[in-house]
């Protein structure tokens, strides 16, 4: 099995912002849950915020992680059609499947981003009163922020069915019938 070429630059950094992005909001979930539990059943309180801002930082990092589940493979996918077709065939079968996924992903992004426009003026409820008892003023934080991340999910993944139907266009990897995807290496880090 042949190796895909070293990935660009901006390509590896836009990758590793990403999983870091990825693992602070995985990071402040788990954190946020263990001071919840600690304030619940040893303080005998709880943080009125803690699971409205949990959910909020894992729709976050769900849509950011969308891209990177794709291109890695990591989607349920029915293979057995082009597991028989010569490499040719899997790009152009590619090519056309790529055609309704990308129409989808771009008319869900465009209502995404409709939908959050009209939630300019509700905030966050968790935000303003973790910052009003900081600060003693409300933090006034959109909700759109939150709305907007299948936006962004959406068109970040859409760029990953590109990259990766123009990845498969490649002339070494319409030659190579292993190629399925880029080596585990540069993916999965």
């Amino acid at each position: 099995m042949s190796t895909a070429p070293q990935l660009p630059w901006i390509i590896r950094t836009y990758l590793w912002a990403i999983r870091v992005l990825a693992g602070l909001c995985m990071t402040s979930i788990v954190g946020i849950m263990i001071a919840q539990v600690f304030a619940r059943y040893v303080l005998g309180d709880s943080l009125i915020w803690a699971e409205e801002l949990c959910r909020y930082l894992l729709i976050w990092q769900t849509f950011l992680v969308l891209g990177m589940a794709y291109t890695r493979g990591e989607f349920v996918a029915l293979d057995f059609v082009p597991a028989q077709l010569p490499p040719r065939g899997k790009w152009l079968l590619s090519a056309v499947m790529a055609v309704p996924i990308l129409l989808f992903l771009g008319l869900m992004a465009w209502h995404g981003y409709d939908f959050a426009s009209n939630f300019d003026r509700q905030t966050i409820p968790a935000l303003d009163f973790i910052w009003e008892t900081l600060t003693g003023a409300p933090l006034g934080l959109s909700i759109r922020w939150v709305y907007v991340s299948v936006t962004v999910g959406l068109s970040l993944m859409a760029l990953h069915v590109l990259a990766d139907l123009i990845t498969r266009f490649r002339p070494e990897f319409l030659k190579n019938t292993d190629y399925d995807g880029p080596p585990p290496s540069e993916g999965a880090q």
